[in-house]
């Protein structure tokens, strides 16, 4: 007899599996240590307009499935009216067997608008009037929605230029969750991009530094970690899309930056110089202030370059890269290590592939100081699914620790997200669960509570101290 869709046990296939999640895992807070919500909609407190707003607005994901659906793109980034892209997405999203789409989607309803019904062509209309009437609720504006979800802390990801006058507002309000800037510098390290000498010029203008050579851009950005310090800032974010290191002088990377000001073409090898320079700057200047490292590695972007064009960046044509890295990941980290300056670091991969890489390369660096201080983070954009997930779980739990893992974190746009905290929970939780039934670990509730909870919330606590 086949199972109720999504009921309380979704997941859950073991009684040990339900125990750990309804008593251990559901009840605990969520810190949100990487995302992409927009601080803006936070500091003003956000009501959306209807149902299509909220959940198909800046989604990507959702845009991709609605493309490969043979749904053009006016009902997703065009000028569609709102309750016909609504009704498109309600159209197509049965075609996703298997998909986390599906189970995404519906955990919304259920959680934030009290709706077991179906999506379909035909509850398209009905789900639209559901929604919409209750759209306007303080508890499913910005806010609201991220206090109803038991969130503590979110860490929004913000460039070094920015001048954080959103986290100053929402810090001044006092808004119960903590709402945390990161330094996401990848546009001062991006050389062989356009806009980069636009970008250096205005770096230098916000830090109050001239930029004429490499110590000077070295100089502005400590300004700036200083500057998002003072504001609670204790991480940072780099899109590492293919993994680089090569070692080179001050003078020599002052040439190379001299160079790209100008507007010269800079040679392959040269790229690799100065983004390894920067990045060696900044771990040790993150070892320094005690803050943690985030490194996702292995997207391959904007492959669709007549979209991107027209579109612009993170629009839904990325994804995932073949390319080998272990060897320069572990020449730049054992570069930070020798000089003692190697920061709390969190390493995700996009290919599946670098699973037991990753599991292993954090067993290098741990150092006894910081349970857990190297982390192999939970699966991240194309494997914050099922599979992807539990493939994680498993690399780490047999090749590193998991009970010091710093558990999930939504990296999204949107509000309704944080039911992604859930199904990561039960799926933790039915893995832990299996491993007990089968006897490959003691039914120890004592221990087992220890470790769920911690891996939903106190490791992640304990490992940011925001």
């Amino acid at each position: 007899m086949a199972k109720t869709f999504m009921d309380e046990n979704f997941l859950l296939e073991s009684a040990t599996a339900q125990k750990l999640y309804h008593e251990y895992a559901a009840g605990q807070p969520i810190i949100d240590y990487h995302c992409h919500l927009p601080p803006e909609q936070i500091a003003q407190n956000k009501q959306f307009r209807n149902i299509t707003e909220i959940w198909l607005g800046g989604d990507h994901y959702k845009w991709r499935f609605m493309r490969s659906s043979g749904v053009t793109e006016d009902f997703m980034t065009g000028n569609q009216p709102d309750q016909e892209k609504f009704r498109k997405f309600c159209q197509v999203l049965p075609l996703g067997v298997g998909n986390p789409l599906y189970h995404w989607s519906h955990l919304e309803l259920q959680r934030y608008f009290g709706t077991k019904t179906l999506v379909s062509a035909a509850t398209a209309d009905e789900l639209w009037e559901t929604c919409n009437a209750q759209i306007g609720k303080p508890e499913l504006s910005a806010r609201g929605l991220m206090v109803r979800s038991n969130v503590k802390v979110v860490c929004t990801t913000d460039d070094p230029v920015d001048d954080l006058a959103q986290h100053k507002a929402i810090a001044a309000d006092g808004f119960a969750v903590k709402v945390l800037p990161t330094f996401r510098p990848d546009k001062a390290f991006n050389i062989d991009r356009a806009g980069f000498q636009d970008y250096i010029r205005k770096l230098a203008t916000v830090s109050g530094i001239a930029i004429n050579g490499f110590a000077d851009l070295t100089k502005a950005l400590s300004a700036r970690l200083d500057y998002f310090a003072a504001h609670g800032c204790k991480v940072s974010d780099h899109a590492i899309d293919l993994a680089f290191f090569a070692s080179a002088s001050e003078t020599e990377l002052s040439s190379i930056l001299a160079r790209a000001m100008s507007n010269e073409v800079i040679a392959k090898e040269d790229v690799e110089k100065f983004k390894t320079g920067v990045m060696l700057h900044l771990g040790r200047e993150y070892a320094k202030r005690g803050w943690a490292m985030q490194l996702h590695i292995g997207a391959q972007r904007n492959n669709n370059t007549r979209m991107f064009n027209k579109m612009g960046p993170d629009t839904g044509w990325d994804s995932i890269a073949d390319d080998l890295i272990s060897a320069k990941i572990a020449r730049f980290l054992d570069t930070l290590d020798g000089d003692d300056l190697l920061p709390k670091t969190i390493m995700y991969n996009l290919n599946p592939i670098h699973n037991e890489v990753l599991a292993t390369m954090i067993g290098n660096y741990q150092d006894g100081k910081v349970m857990g201080k190297m982390q192999f983070g939970s699966g991240w954009w194309f494997l914050d699914q099922k599979d992807g997930m539990t493939r994680q779980l498993t690399a780490l739990s047999q090749l590193g620790n998991l009970g010091a893992f710093i558990g999930m974190l939504t990296d999204s746009r949107s509000f309704l997200s944080y039911t992604r905290h859930e199904y990561f929970r039960r799926i933790l939780c039915n893995l832990i669960g299996c491993w007990v039934e089968n006897g490959e670990y003691p039914q120890d509730w004592a221990q087992l509570k220890k470790i769920v909870e911690g891996i939903c919330y106190g490791n992640a606590e304990r490992y940011f101290a925001f």
